[in-house]
C-alpha cells in the first residue's frame, strides 16, 4: 500500500526570478540531471520520473508545476510545484513536492526527500547565480565506501566549511581550484569555475554514495 507525503521548503535563492525560472525549466542538468519540459500547460515532461509525466503550470517566471501522468504512474503519484517571488535581486522560492511511497519504506524515503530537496534547492540558486543560461555535461556514479570516506578521496580537508577553498580530485577528470558551497550531515557540494561537483552521503540511510558532476563550457558567470 502506498503513502501520500508532502515535503515542503521556502526560502532566498540568489538569483532573479529569470534566472530561477530557466535553471528550472530549461537547465535541470546544471541542478540536478537531465530533464527536458514542453513549455506549456499539457507539455510533456521526460527524465524526472520512469513514466514521464506533464506540466500543469506554466507561469514564466512566477510559477511551474509537473505531475506523472496517470496512465502512467507505475510508481504512483510525484508532483512538484515552483513558485517564484521577486524579492529585489533575489527570488522568494515556495516549493512543494509530493509523492506516493510504499508504506513499509516510507520514513526512510521520507527522510532521504528532506535531505536532498534541501541540498537540491540549494544547488538550483547556485546555478541560477553562477551559471546562469548554461547547460551541463552531467555525469552520475555510486562509489564505495562512506559519505566520510568519499570526501577525504575527493581530497576535502577535515574541518572543512563553507567558503574554505581547496583542490578537488573529482572521480571523472583532474583536479581543480574549488570552494565548498554546501556541507551537511549528508551532502557535499563543491564550484569549480566551470564545474558543480555533489556528493549525496546516501549511506546514511542505507543505500551506496552518490556523487555528480555537473561541467559547463562557459565557466561560472561571476
Amino acid at each position: 500500500m502506498n503513502k501520500l507525503w508532502e515535503v515542503t521548503w521556502e526560502g532566498q535563492l540568489p538569483a532573479g526570478p529569470p534566472a530561477v525560472w530557466a535553471t528550472i525549466t530549461e537547465h535541470a542538468d546544471g541542478y540536478l540531471w537531465p530533464i527536458e519540459y514542453e513549455p506549456r500547460v499539457g507539455g510533456a515532461e521526460r527524465g524526472l520520473t520512469q513514466g514521464g509525466g506533464v506540466v500543469t503550470a506554466w507561469e514564466p517566471h512566477r510559477r511551474f508545476a509537473t505531475r506523472t501522468r496517470p496512465e502512467d504512474e507505475r510508481d504512483g503519484l510525484n508532483e512538484l510545484v515552483y513558485e517564484l517571488e521577486p524579492l529585489g535581486d533575489v527570488t522568494y522560492l515556495r516549493y512543494t513536492h509530493r509523492a506516493e511511497i510504499p508504506e513499509a519504506e516510507y520514513d526512510v524515503q521520507l527522510a532521504m526527500c528532506r535531505a536532498h530537496t534541501t541540498f537540491y534547492l540549494h544547488s538550483l540558486g547556485v546555478h541560477a547565480c553562477f551559471f546562469s543560461g548554461q547547460g551541463a555535461a552531467y555525469a552520475s556514479a555510486d562509489v564505495e565506501g562512506s559519505f566520510a570516506d568519499v570526501l577525504r578521496r575527493i581530497g576535502v580537508p577535515d574541518g572543512a566549511v563553507v567558503g574554505d577553498r581547496f583542490t578537488l580530485a573529482p572521480h571523472d577528470g583532474e583536479p581543480v581550484d574549488a570552494v565548498v558551497d554546501y556541507l551537511g550531515a549528508a551532502m557535499f557540494g563543491a564550484r569549480g569555475a566551470d564545474l558543480l561537483y555533489r556528493v549525496y552521503g546516501r549511506d546514511t540511510w542505507g543505500w551506496p554514495v552518490g556523487v555528480t558532476s555537473h561541467r559547463f563550457a562557459n565557466g561560472s558567470e561571476a
